[in-house]
């Protein structure tokens, strides 16, 4: 078998066996195929694209490639969840305790943020003394503690993605759809769970730009799913604002904790409430999406899942406290009001230009080794369809170092289009594929 015949059949639009991707994929992780050639094989498979069976043959490979982690002393129905990243997206915060306390449980990989979007580990991270599971014992300790496990991206866990990934970025190919799903998938592959729910953002300030390109990204995740026999869901949900109101990682875990009391701005609320039905749902406790928004109602009511909120930053290292007194977080030595300029409507926010104003000032990282600052952030106050006055404040900007704080507001009235109507509604959940 010689790889030059497998990158013309990719290139010619031929199915690759089974036996083709395998050999291809494990020579290279064992240095045995030029870096050119892989680079070669992937934008032939930008242009040409896979099978399901070739992405399932290829996600399965990637997973196997590093460890695989189980949890055989966790009695509950695991559930993971994997947002694709936006702007302002504390989902995990808010919905972990609500799944542990309907007895279910989260054991999930977590990630840092990059450019616009914020990372799970980030808004944990601003917690004093809070600590990750570094392994997968730590992990299954903990999730079996607290019903809640998170743990940091591994190397050991599908190395080869991390190699192809780095090629993808380097030679314009990481926008192919199949090379997209496989990365997502093989990570969801490598741990056990009995559902993955996979949070896609579309929109502004998404990576995923329009719905069509979304759905088919859903559909080819959903078809590794059914060809690995795994429970596979996907929510489209909208990125056209940031979620929520706040942006950044203290701020961010501050209005995760107010969800959690009951305090949740509608968009948020919708975007965990429908994740947590089609876990429900997944897991034969309702028929319908619509039977879950009264159950997850009455257990908030009862403050379980700000109990599991608790004790699971108290068994992570942190200072459970933080529910009662958020001066115990990082807090920025100085706020900025962002005052709108005009009056009207609020049509539209650039999401993107948001995150970007957040990330100038410290918030968020534009490289991997930029160093960030949780305590500061953008308080979002008017959102799409708000009706704004001349000087009425839009935004404040928590912020400790003043040397990028006017480029911030300068950004934040920029991304605010404010005129006689709104240009279209933002609807949190775009569709759901099952």
């Amino acid at each position: 078998m010689r790889v030059v015949d497998i990158i013309q059949s990719k290139r010619d639009g031929f199915e690759l066996s089974t036996q083709e991707i395998e050999f291809l994929l494990n020579e290279y992780m064992q240095e045995k195929v030029p870096e050119y050639q892989i680079a070669s094989f992937l934008m032939a498979t930008y242009f040409q694209g896979m099978t399901d069976r070739e992405l399932v043959d290829f996600t399965m490979t990637m997973r196997n490639s590093g460890d695989i982690i189980e949890f055989p002393k966790i009695n509950k129905f695991l559930v993971d969840k994997h947002s694709t990243g936006g702007v302002g997206d504390k989902v995990t915060v808010v919905l972990a305790p609500i799944l542990a306390s309907l007895g279910m449980a989260t054991a999930k990989l977590s990630g840092k943020g990059l450019g616009h979007t914020g990372g799970t580990i980030d808004k944990f991270e601003s917690i004093e003394g809070f600590n990750f599971s570094n392994t997968k014992e730590e992990l299954s300790e903990i999730a079996m503690k607290t019903g809640i496990g998170l743990m940091g991206s591994s190397d050991k866990i599908v190395p080869l993605d991390k190699k192809i990934y780095a090629l993808r970025d380097v030679t314009a190919t990481v926008p192919s759809i199949p090379l997209i799903a496989s990365s997502i998938m093989s990570k969801k592959l490598a741990i056990q769970n009995d559902v993955i729910i996979l949070d896609v953002k579309v929109g502004d300030g998404a990576f995923m730009k329009t719905l069509d390109i979304a759905r088919e990204l859903a559909k080819r995740m959903v078809a590794i799913g059914k060809g690995t026999n795994r429970q596979v869901k996907v929510v489209l949900s909208n990125m056209d604002e940031p979620l929520g109101h706040n942006i950044g990682n203290a701020l961010e875990i501050i209005e995760g904790i107010e969800a959690l009391k009951g305090n949740i701005s509608s968009d948020l609320k919708e975007v965990v409430y429908t994740i947590v039905s089609l876990a429900l749902k997944a897991k034969g406790d309702i028929k319908e999406i619509s039977e879950g928004k009264k159950i997850i109602d009455d257990i908030i009511k009862t403050g379980k899942p700000l109990e599991y909120f608790a004790n699971f930053i108290k068994e992570s290292g942190g200072n459970p406290e933080i529910i009662n007194d958020y001066s115990l977080l990082p807090t920025a030595k100085n706020v900025l009001e962002v005052k709108s300029i005009s009056s009207g409507l609020v049509s539209k926010i650039k999401t993107e230009e948001i995150g970007k104003a957040a990330m100038v000032i410290g918030a968020g990282r534009e490289t991997k080794e930029s160093i960030i600052d949780h305590a500061i952030g953008i308080k979002i106050l008017k959102k799409v369809g708000d009706r704004v006055e001349k000087d009425e404040v839009i935004a404040k900007i928590y912020y400790n170092d003043d040397s990028k704080v006017n480029v911030s507001k300068e950004m934040i009235l920029e991304s605010y289009v404010i005129g006689n109507e709104i240009s279209s509604v933002v609807t949190p959940i775009l569709d759901i594929v099952e």
